[in-house]
């Protein structure tokens, strides 16, 4: 695991190394002791999110840990029929957001703040412990956590072409 701890300490993503080499077993899978950190509360920025969670209940936890611009993001309204409708203002933006899920949550947030250079990006790392793992990453970081083989969140994808193109 040392290789693991190195790069997430060297990035200052690590709370705490030596909570965090007593915590991870020894040939864990790099990505599940990366779900393990962050359910323990040893990711700089991780959340752990249980399943019984509403996106209208997550909204501010999520945007004071993805930082900036984001603290002003704003919930004007929640409607619940058919499916969970939030009416949002972040900026000078208003829109409505059918958010069938937290993933959808997390992608509208992320796409919302794709240009914004101080709001942190979003990163779904999976789910553990009944529990959905995010983790807020400064973007400039994620280039050089993509290379790495514990980096493999289910909205990698997006993360890297955050334009969509």
């Amino acid at each position: 695991m040392a290789p693991l701890l190195d790069v997430l300490t060297r990035e200052r993503l690590l709370k705490d190394r030596a909570a965090a080499a007593a915590l991870l077993p020894r040939g864990e899978p790099p990505h599940v002791s990366m779900l393990r950190l962050c359910d323990a509360g040893l990711l700089e920025g991780g959340l752990s999110v249980g399943y019984g969670v509403r996106a209208d209940e997550l909204v501010g936890p999520l945007t004071t840990a993805m930082g900036g611009a984001a603290r002003r993001f704003k919930v004007v309204d929640v409607r619940e029929r058919p499916v969970l409708e939030l009416h949002v203002m972040g900026g000078d933006v208003t829109e409505r957001w059918e958010v069938e899920d937290l993933s959808a949550l997390v992608h509208n947030l992320n796409s919302l703040y794709r240009d914004a250079p101080d709001v942190r990006a979003v990163v779904e790392l999976g789910e553990w412990e009944d529990a959905l793992q995010l983790w807020c990453v400064d973007k400039r970081a994620l280039p050089r956590l993509a290379r790495q083989p514990f980096f493999a969140p289910r909205n990698a994808r997006a993360l890297m072409n955050p334009s969509g193109e």
